[in-house]
């Protein structure tokens, strides 16, 4: 067959570890034979970041918002250990939350439901897309470890006046952290207007949660937002649509999450949603098998799986040792941002292909072909365990059956 064309590349961010081993896995095997691939290529290994002293991920967010389609391979976020084995000059910060910033983004996290692998929440019949808000709280936060009595304030100084508003937070009597975080009012509207939008075009019900209260400025804030805005711009086009929209606070959310069927968008503040996110995919059978997909307000679009590098199997991979590392959620990444960036150029056949990978992915392993930890978990009877090239290559094979 001839190989698909593009017309607008889309933004390639390779990663680290094991998972780069993966992405090219996937590209050589999966990708290439069948498309005329055009991206625009940053390199966003750890590596790489240190050399460019992280302008190659700047250079990546900017690109992502003129391309309007990125697609993103796992990368290193270093701690100290990080530091002394990779010899950087510095602790970097995550890759994803320098994209995340630059790009105003909500990340919409959703499982890749499987037959055989079921949730371990018995009353999920549908995905749950978690929604979360990617910028402020405590990944912008300032702090300060204090060692002696003392008065911590919060201040805020009016730019054209110079007044000054104080409020006490803690009057110290010894040790302690003090801790400032913030948002603004129009990444707020951003990411709310952009929940409301995903959940009408999925025709799902959208709920958000906080805590306010407890926090009654704060997340008091993000509640008005919300609300304010379904009430001004979307409350017709919701009952018209049949949906709903849903405010309850944060620990009540849990609870009627666990005892849902699941279908509908859950929208959470930062925080909340990187540990929720991660609880979800879980409980829905496999961290590999989540997508990640930032949406920012200017129509930008980055896919990611939504797992990291996979340091173990990495080492294991290194010294020669067979390992069984699961790609779905990386093939799922370049499905989702091929997918995208046909339907923004008016490409069918790369739609068409796209889906076709997909349904390939899902039935190797809905007939009995899966990696080493679906197979630990899976209902499915007499199944094969495979390494992570074979599952790729067999994948290839389902793919080609497709196309064909």
């Amino acid at each position: 067959m001839d190989k698909i064309k593009m017309q607008t590349p889309i933004v390639e961010m390779d990663g680290d570890e094991m998972t780069r081993i993966i992405w090219k896995m996937v590209k050589e095997d999966l990708l290439l034979p069948y498309i005329d691939l055009k991206t625009e290529y940053y390199d966003l290994g750890i590596e790489s970041r240190d050399r460019t002293d992280d302008q190659v991920t700047r250079d990546a967010a900017e690109a992502t918002r003129k391309y309007g389609v990125g697609v993103k391979c796992a990368t290193i976020t270093p701690n100290r250990s990080r530091m002394d084995e990779y010899h950087l000059k510095k602790l970097y910060k995550s890759p994803n939350a320098t994209l995340r910033s630059a790009l105003d983004g909500t990340v919409f996290r959703g499982p890749i439901l499987v037959k055989g692998i079921e949730p371990y929440v018995r009353t999920w019949k549908k995905p749950i897309m978690l929604a979360r808000h990617a910028y402020g709280d405590v990944y912008k936060n300032s702090e300060i470890k204090i060692g002696v009595p003392g008065k911590a304030e919060l201040v805020f100084t009016e730019r054209e006046t110079g007044i000054e508003h104080r409020q006490l937070i803690h009057d110290f009597d010894g040790a302690g952290v003090v801790q400032g975080i913030h948002n603004t009012d129009q990444s707020i509207e951003n990411y709310a207007r952009t929940c409301f939008n995903y959940a009408l075009s999925h025709k799902m019900d959208l709920w958000f949660s906080t805590k306010d209260t407890i926090s009654k400025t704060y997340d008091g804030n993000f509640k008005d937002i919300f609300q304010e805005m379904y009430d001004r711009e979307y409350r017709e086009k919701f009952e018209a649509q049949g949906c709903t929209y849903f405010y309850t606070l944060i620990d009540d959310a849990v609870a009627r999450v666990i005892r849902s069927e699941g279908g509908f968008v859950w929208a959470l503040k930062n925080y909340d949603g990187d540990v929720m996110s991660d609880m979800l995919a879980t409980a829905f059978g496999s961290l590999a098998m989540m997508t990640s997909t930032l949406v920012s307000p200017s129509g930008a679009y980055e896919f990611e799986a939504a797992h990291g590098t996979v340091q173990r199997h990495y080492y294991k991979y290194l010294k020669g040792e067979e390992e069984s590392t699961n790609s779905v959620a990386t093939i799922f990444a370049w499905t989702g941002a091929l997918r995208k960036r046909g339907q923004l150029d008016g490409i069918e056949a790369l739609v068409r292909y796209a889906d076709a990978l997909e349904k390939a992915t899902l039935g190797t392993i809905e007939s009995g072909f899966m990696t080493g930890d679906l197979a630990a978990i899976t209902t499915l009877q007499n199944v094969t365990k495979l390494n992570t090239e074979e599952f790729i290559l067999k994948v290839g094979e389902n793919l080609r059956n497709e196309l064909s």
